[in-house]
């Protein structure tokens, strides 16, 4: 159920954050031990990040914090948020655009042969590399001396130099090496974004999948709700799961945790079909922004008008107090404030849990959310509430 007004009496727990890691929680408490929870949320839709929705006119569903396509290995999950909707079969592929050609992504066999000008086997992709690598990759201490140890300068500046630098406002020569290192390269014509063997879109979108997740008359959704205007309200013995921003939470009394956030530049065209693939990568400097989606191209079963198109252009930015946080930022400084906020969690009056993307400060993709909030709730609260261990 999804109301607006805030009614703390009648609940078992408070669940601050209705994305999917939120919403996961109280519907495997509500399922596996008949717990009543208020689930809260500022926005004004359920679904977090993930949220889509269908654009009235053209029928397309918009991804309205950009690409999000499920995939997962592991298969308790697969089978858990098939309970829910129906999935589509999908396998995400994308492509980058570079000094005015396009190129497969990510960097396979394909690519490396489109950039060398002739077809390649394996070994002899992986020889005119070799040739062309600059330095020790086990010696590189920045994002540049990995890349050129690894994949050499043409490859480089083609496809992660500009691409890397726009995403990260930083010159690749300052950022970590560790960034590279989780950059796949293939030597084969996978052009798979994701290797994952459940790859699918819900039917109907995002949103569908989320108010499937909350149809249980044991959990209440309010949106338009602010966990600080609401704080004092709830007694210090009810628990709660905080999924929001964690410094947030503690009024930022250890300063702001740094994010990367992105910002979205939508427009409908009235084509049919403006890029021929739902993500194209712009990986030259001198394009602003990182990437642009085509909604149209990702098969929630919605039907379509055939003569317009919406697409989203991505700008990626370090993130301001106010701003939506999507990456966390990994330096030491940020890891000495996550463990003081952590020791405060500690020390509260009340009962808190934290936990999701915002509240833990690790990046989630869908699936390992989803996978977080099933543990968090079996392993620790469903306990709880059955009286067999101690919060």
């Amino acid at each position: 159920m999804t109301r607006t007004e805030t009614d703390i009496d009648g609940h078992d727990v408070v669940i601050v954050g209705a994305g999917l890691y939120g919403l996961t929680l109280a519907e495997t408490l509500a399922r596996e031990a008949a717990v009543a929870a208020l689930v809260i949320d500022r926005r004004v839709h359920i679904g977090g990040n993930a949220y889509s929705y269908r654009d009235p006119d053209t029928g397309i569903e918009v991804h309205k914090y950009g690409t999000h396509v499920f995939h997962t290995s592991h298969e308790p999950i697969a089978e858990y948020v098939q309970q829910f909707c129906e999935w589509i079969p999908y396998e995400f592929t994308a492509w980058s655009v570079s000094g005015g050609q396009v190129y497969s992504l990510p960097v396979n066999l394909h690519t490396i042969s489109q950039l060398y000008g002739r077809a390649l086997s394996p070994n002899e992709a992986r020889e005119v590399i070799a040739r062309d690598t600059v330095g020790d990759p086990d010696r590189a201490e920045s994002f540049e001396e990995k890349a050129l140890a690894t994949v050499g300068p043409r490859i480089y500046e083609a496809f992660f130099r500009g691409y890397t630098e726009k995403q990260w406002q930083t010159p690749a020569s300052e950022l970590p090496a560790s960034i590279f290192s989780r950059l796949p390269v293939r030597f084969s014509f996978d052009d798979r974004y994701f290797n994952d063997t459940f790859q699918a879109m819900p039917r109907g979108g995002y949103g569908a999948l989320a108010r499937a997740l909350s149809a249980s008359d044991a959990i209440d959704v309010r949106l338009g709700v602010d966990w600080r205007d609401i704080a004092d309200e709830v007694p210090p013995t009810t628990p709660v799961v905080y999924s929001g921003p964690l410094d947030e939470f503690f009024g930022f009394s250890f300063g702001p945790l740094p994010w990367r956030t992105l910002d979205y530049e939508v427009e409908r065209l009235e084509v049919g079909d403006f890029q021929g693939a739902p993500m194209v990568n712009y990986g030259d400097v001198e394009v602003p922004f990182t990437r642009i989606h085509e909604y149209r191209h990702f098969p929630h079963g919605n039907d379509m008008r055939d003569d317009a198109t919406i697409i989203a252009r991505e700008y990626s930015r370090f993130a301001e107090v106010g701003d939506e946080p999507y990456y966390p930022i990994n330096t030491a400084q940020s890891r000495r404030l996550v463990q003081a906020y952590q020791q405060a969690a500690q020390q509260l009056p009340r009962r808190v849990h934290f936990g999701g993307r915002l509240g833990s400060y690790k990046y989630l993709d869908m699936h390992m959310a989803i996978g977080a909030a099933m543990r968090h709730a079996r392993e620790v609260l469903v306990p709880f509430f059955r009286g067999e261990a101690e919060w």
